[in-house]
């Protein structure tokens, strides 16, 4: 959940969704001059505490801006222990990641933080970020997430649309595919999760849906967003069906008993054919059942 760190409402009401991460937002959603008052407000929340389980990130102001290094110290250095991320945006080379890598470091040391504490979510937001996010998903050990930026790409590369996240009329495929893919497959290429960026029409639930079903099923982790209105329906999406998960639970269970009992490699489970590579898959699927909460079979 991407929360404008300017709102003191907004805010404290993020502490109740029933999201995985609430992102603390200094720059987009930010006007240049209520800047310096957003970070204050950040640090007071970020001490303030209450986000209860969920991982606490905080989107700084990009590497060449002049309110970047400051967002960077005050939020980790005022508050130390509150945050679990940084979202760095805009990045177009590794070089931007390797900065914030380098002055996370010392920020961490002058605040008693032991080394890595805080990791970093990497936006590829234009076309020079695309064509080096193999190297830009290879740039730092404290990288966790790539994070899809589409209001930016798309402006990017010229594409047709007003609606960020949305598709261009006259284009009769997903335009965002390509983009998505290639990050996808970075981001899995280095340990990494994939996060999809915002659908900013919030009342467009069937646009939505469409969006965070597409890229679920591509493989990616999850999907930010930018209203409560839209939490259910991206939980709902990034939750496997009760079908699905007790299918990855037989899968696992009969997986088991066929290498561990009966000493076999492959099996077959209901007319079909299982063997590591199912087990593999199973995983991933059961993973996120469990992490959704989904009861397990009787």
């Amino acid at each position: 959940m991407s929360v404008p760190a300017s709102s003191e409402r907004f805010l404290a009401k993020a502490r109740d969704l029933a999201v995985d991460e609430v992102m603390l937002d200094l720059e987009d959603s930010v006007a240049p001059a209520a800047k310096p008052a957003a970070r204050d407000l950040a640090v007071a929340a970020l001490q303030a505490g209450g986000f209860g389980r969920k991982l606490v990130a905080v989107r700084v102001n990009g590497a060449t801006t002049p309110w970047a290094y400051q967002d960077v110290i005050a939020v980790v250095g005022a508050a130390p222990g509150a945050v679990d991320a940084l979202v760095l945006p805009k990045v177009s080379s590794p070089a931007a990641v390797v900065w914030l890598d380098v002055l996370l470091g010392q920020v961490e040391q002058a605040a008693g933080l032991p080394a890595g504490t805080v990791r970093i979510e990497a936006q590829i937001e234009d076309a020079s970020g695309l064509a080096a996010v193999e190297a830009i998903a290879a740039s730092s050990g404290r990288l966790v997430s790539l994070v899809f930026g589409p209001a930016d790409f798309m402006a990017s590369i010229g594409m047709r649309s007003l609606t960020v996240g949305g598709q261009p009329e006259g284009y009769a495929f997903d335009a965002h595919h390509y983009p998505l893919m290639r990050m996808l497959v970075a981001a899995k290429a280095n340990g990494l999760q994939a996060i999809d960026g915002p659908y900013a029409k919030i009342g467009d639930a069937d646009g939505l849906r469409a969006a965070a079903t597409s890229v679920a099923a591509l493989g990616f982790d999850g999907k930010w967003v930018l209203h409560p209105a839209q939490v259910d329906v991206v939980n709902e999406v990034f939750t496997p069906s009760p079908a699905d998960y007790e299918r990855a639970l037989s899968i696992l269970d009969a997986y088991r008993q066929a290498t561990e009992v009966d000493r076999r490699g492959a099996v077959m489970l209901d007319g079909e054919m299982i063997d590591e590579a199912s087990r593999k898959m199973a995983l991933a699927v059961a993973a996120k059942g469990e992490a959704a909460g989904l009861p397990r079979p009787s």
